[in-house]
């Protein structure tokens, strides 16, 4: 149910109890495969050499069916402020959650894929309201992107990273927030460097975990880390990325399975969480089961699993290749992350980085693996941003 407030509506969708029950009967109905032909057993990554370990997925399906507490998830949205409203024909749903301080600046935040606004429900508030007073306190707004969550689906094409980051920029505006800061990992990566580098008479400044630098650089004068990040880099685009390719190439197909079935859909994504967190074997051993399942059961309720994948047709290696960010940026470089950008690369394009970090810990979902540190490097990165612009 939308409630209207101009162009603004506060958004409330539940689930109905009929589509919660046909979760858990395809859930019990599911046909399994048989076990993959490596080790099983042994802790460590080799047991996902092939993908989701039979015994594992076995889990957390039976946790999905039986244990798993949708209806918190719902409220935990609602608690922070869910609303919608209408860009350029399409439907944006966003979470909204505005701080108590007067010197609050305001932040959009962006998902990527296998990613939701599920990424940031245990952030929002120490964004929004920190424990700290020297901390810096920021409006936030967490979009789902076109296509995700409940954001509606695009029925035709067009609807790629400019696109949308022009769309972001028209959503701040709707909310009052006509300069803003802007942060993104992933695809929300990918839109924060065109947020900043298309308008800059909006955009105060970034903070990104997923730096782009420009193609076709050299690796002369790089340190050895730097040399390995991008050997790591080039590994994971040759060997690793075949979903990539998939979802970039025939969406539509992979999207049938991800639609119909509840656990072709985990496995799916379950795989991603498994591959890009920093930990030895699942990871559960750094994220919770529920808040996982609150990203997939998004997805499966939604039926976004199709029109979620489109965005790597649409938007796959599109960057402009001579994009360049002139306001203030924080750059922070996981560890285990799947790309990792080398300073003087990342210098090429973000050409006022004010702070730079390589935190010693974490991987592709930092605000999932460890909130805390994550929401500390997000303040301490835009607290560099907000000082370089006074």
């Amino acid at each position: 149910m939308n409630r209207s407030t101009s162009d603004v509506c506060v958004f409330d969708a539940p689930a109905t109890d009929a589509d919660l029950a046909d979760l858990r009967a395809r859930l019990a109905a599911a046909r399994l495969p048989e076990p993959e032909t490596v080790q099983r057993g042994a802790r460590g990554p080799d047991r996902w050499q092939q993908g989701v370990p039979l015994d594992d997925l076995v889990d957390v399906v039976e946790y999905w069916r039986t244990g798993y507490d949708w209806r918190s998830f719902e409220t935990r949205l609602d608690q922070i402020g869910q609303f919608h409203t209408t860009i350029d024909g399409l439907g944006i749903h966003f979470l909204h959650r505005r701080s108590t301080r007067p010197d609050a600046t305001p932040l959009i935040v962006t998902h990527g894929w296998p990613g939701s606004v599920a990424e940031f429900v245990d952030i929002v508030d120490e964004l929004a309201d920190p424990g700290s007073a020297d901390a810096p306190a920021f409006h936030v707004v967490v979009p789902s992107l076109p296509g995700f969550g409940y954001s509606d689906k695009p029925t035709a094409t067009g609807w790629g990273t400019e696109k949308i980051a022009a769309t972001w920029v028209e959503l701040m505006g709707r909310l009052g927030y006509h300069e803003f800061l802007a942060h993104g990992g992933d695809w929300g990566g990918v839109i924060t460097t065109i947020l900043a580098g298309r308008f800059p008479d909006h955009v105060l400044g970034i903070h990104t975990t997923t730096a782009q630098a420009p193609p076709g650089l050299a690796t002369d004068g790089l340190t050895a880390t730097e040399l390995a990040w991008t050997e790591e880099t080039r590994d994971f685009w040759r060997h690793r990325a075949a979903y990539a390719k998939q979802q970039a190439t025939r969406p539509q197909t992979i999207g049938y399975s991800l639609v119909d079935s509840p656990v072709g859909l985990l496995a799916w994504i379950l795989d991603k969480f498994a591959e890009w967190t920093d930990t030895e074997d699942t990871p559960f051993e750094t994220i919770s089961r529920d808040r996982i399942l609150d990203d997939v059961t998004l997805y499966w309720l939604t039926r976004t699993g199709a029109s979620a994948a489109r965005i790597y047709s649409e938007s796959h290696n599109s960057l402009d290749p001579d994009l360049r960010v002139d306001v203030p940026s924080a750059i922070s470089v996981y560890p285990r992350d799947i790309e990792k950008c080398p300073r003087p690369w990342a210098q090429e394009r973000y050409r006022q980085i004010v702070r730079w970090r390589s935190p010693e810990r974490g991987g592709h979902f930092p605000s999932l693996e460890a909130p805390k540190p994550f929401v500390k490097d997000v303040q301490a990165g835009l607290a560099a941003v907000l000082a370089a612009t006074r």
